[in-house]
């Protein structure tokens, strides 16, 4: 005869019990990093900056806005494996936010991408798309028929879109877009992600924008473009397009003084400076740029730097 005591008996009623309950699935835990890839404004390449590109993660899955030069090589320095390529976001069609799309896209690939990667932007988009794998088709090919891997094209699927509004929802974020004001490069978007604990507005390349205070009313961290424009002229002394140039920065661009005053107006608890124009100029200090930012914004300042992630 088995004898059960007390306290056994006690456990497996507990445990019978427990049994007949629902089970809860436990609570999710999300945590959103932010890590700018890149910094610098502007097409040229620049020896202490790279090219504009910012990273969101949550939940291990990362959205990438905007690929400039070289995004590939500082998504490896952020120790971010590249095969984990999901989605892209485009700001605007400029060279300095659109010139790695592709190769971004192909050089996951070689990593050992083999899941869907959805990208997002304005057009010209899916002709892009399409033509960066006809531009690549020799290469990808060979890879193929050499090394087995499986084809790329069908693996990635480009969404256009002209207005502001929502663009994706899944089981980590939603994001949101806006139109922001960029002349002559017409659509040009701000975007808006939310996850569980925290939301975070990527600018793009905007000047003072109303649109943009609306989009990042209450956010977390707003990543915002900005100017010096003491250093403007100095710049464009060395430009034979000088007096184009000039009206394109001032134009197209947001003085790091209005950055200030975005924030204040959208009220964000964090303002990150990125895109910075002139960039990795040693001569304008962090200090200097919290100073004209801090003019009008009182919350906390982060000047940007290539592979910081924000907390």
């Amino acid at each position: 005869m088995i004898r059960t005591t007390r306290r056994e008996w006690l456990l497996g009623t507990a445990g019978a019990c427990a049994a007949m309950m629902p089970i809860r699935a436990a609570p999710r835990q999300s945590r959103t990093r932010l890590i700018l890839l890149g910094t610098g404004g502007g097409p040229t390449p620049k020896k202490a900056v790279s090219a504009p590109a910012t990273l969101i993660i949550v939940n291990d899955t990362p959205y990438v806005v905007d690929c400039g030069d070289g995004v590939a090589r500082q998504w490896v320095l952020a120790d971010v494996p590249l095969l984990k390529l999901r989605h892209i976001f485009i700001t605007h069609q400029h060279s300095d936010h659109n010139a790695d799309y592709g190769n971004l896209i192909l050089l996951a690939w070689a990593t050992g991408l083999v899941t869907r990667v959805d990208t997002w932007g304005p057009p010209p988009l899916v002709k892009m798309t399409k033509l960066f794998f006809e531009m690549n088709a020799y290469d990808i090919q060979t890879r193929m028929n050499d090394e087995g891997r499986k084809p790329l094209q069908p693996l990635v699927h480009p969404h256009e879109f002209t207005r502001g509004g929502f663009i994706m929802r899944d089981e980590n974020l939603k994001v949101t877009s806006t139109l922001v004001d960029h002349p002559l490069v017409s659509p040009a978007f701000a975007y808006r992600f939310d996850a569980a604990d925290r939301s975070i507005v990527i600018s793009g390349d905007t000047a003072r924008s109303d649109n943009l205070v609306a989009l990042a009313r209450g956010a977390d961290v707003l990543v915002h473009e900005a100017m010096w424009l003491p250093a403007i002229d100095q710049i464009l002394a060395r430009n034979p397009n000088a007096s184009s140039l000039k009206k394109h920065l001032l134009d197209s661009h947001t003085a790091v003084e209005d950055c200030g005053k975005v924030a204040a107006a959208a009220e964000v608890k964090t303002l990150v400076l990125s895109h910075l124009v002139p960039g990795g100029d040693a001569s304008i200090t962090d200090q200097m740029w919290m100073d004209a930012a801090g003019e009008h914004f009182h919350g906390r300042i982060v000047v940007g730097k290539d592979l910081m992630e924000i907390p």
